[in-house]
């Protein structure tokens, strides 16, 4: 197949990338909506968490990782991680060949359409939420909307240690559909995280970091029923599909997909693990890379 997408189609891969680990909820999304698409995941776990950085700095990490993907022969990049999408997305649109899209204003636009009474939650890191990307997103898209931020930044925790613990057979057999098992201390976190929302009334909610898509029974039970929760990992698969549709760059009929995935952490059989469990699948192709120190100047 044409890497130009000239004759309809393009087999290249998609690039992603994260700070670490959440961006796997990405992956998984995209493996879900487009599983003839080929994937390279890139998570820089050896530099996370992103949010207390300052946000040039960040920017600078994301220009390294697109031209990294870059030379991974990409024909599209999807930044999976909202600090990254806040502090370089404008950036990498206007520097990069191909396109770039992030995971904020997919999910903005699905919390704006989603609510009723016009009322929307968003919970993320502290950086993503001190960002207002959400709220200038959202409020972008309809200006009469009213917008209740709050940073939850145990969640990526709890997410993460609950992956971890539902390794062994009754953690399975009680894990929710994501296989992070939930102890009853992390319910009472996430009601003391949430339920100021609650009173705030809200009827969307916006899961704005994408470690919290593998926390979505346990949000979803303490905030209740009524209140719609938007997946920015399902907005943003949905996105991609979308453009590669419109550039005739989706991958051929019956083309079998490659995975590959990579992390700039030191362990990656524990990488390789805790992927697995994110994606329901066997992470086949992991390895380690190691980038160059950024330059603070």
């Amino acid at each position: 197949m044409r890497a130009d997408g000239l004759d309809g189609y393009d087999n290249r891969p998609i690039g992603v990338f994260d700070s670490g680990y959440g961006g796997l909820t990405v992956a998984r999304a995209l493996q879900k909506r487009l599983p003839e698409e080929s994937l390279v995941y890139f998570g820089d776990s050896a530099r996370c968490p992103y949010g207390p950085r300052d946000q040039a700095e960040v920017d600078r990490f994301v220009q390294q990782i697109c031209t990294w993907l870059l030379g991974h022969d990409v024909k599209m990049i999807v930044i999976a991680c909202n600090t990254a999408t806040a502090a370089g997305l404008a950036h990498a649109q206007r520097v990069f060949p191909v396109p770039v899209v992030g995971v904020v204003e997919p999910g903005a636009r699905a919390a704006a359409h989603a609510t009723l009474n016009r009322r929307v939650g968003v919970i993320a890191t502290k950086g993503t939420v001190e960002s207002n990307a959400y709220s200038d997103a959202i409020r972008h898209i309809d200006a009469g909307i009213t917008v209740f931020s709050t940073a939850t930044p145990r969640f990526v925790e709890i997410a993460e240690l609950g992956l971890k613990m539902a390794e062994g057979p009754i953690e399975d057999y009680l894990s929710d559909a994501s296989k992070v098992y939930i102890r009853p201390e992390f319910e009472e976190i996430a009601r003391e995280y949430l339920e100021p929302l609650r009173r705030c009334e809200i009827d969307t909610l916006v899961l704005g970091c994408t470690h919290y898509p593998l926390l979505k029974a346990l949000i979803g039970g303490v905030v209740g029923r009524p209140v719609t929760l938007v997946s920015s990992a399902d907005e943003t698969a949905r996105d991609v599909d979308h453009i590669l549709r419109r550039r005739h760059s989706l991958a051929c009929p019956g083309n079998v997909p490659a995975h590959a995935f990579f992390t700039t952490g030191p362990d990656v059989e524990e990488f390789r693990r805790f992927g697995s469990r994110v994606l329901s699948r066997p992470m086949d192709v992991a390895g380690h890379v190691e980038l160059p120190t950024v330059s603070v100047n």
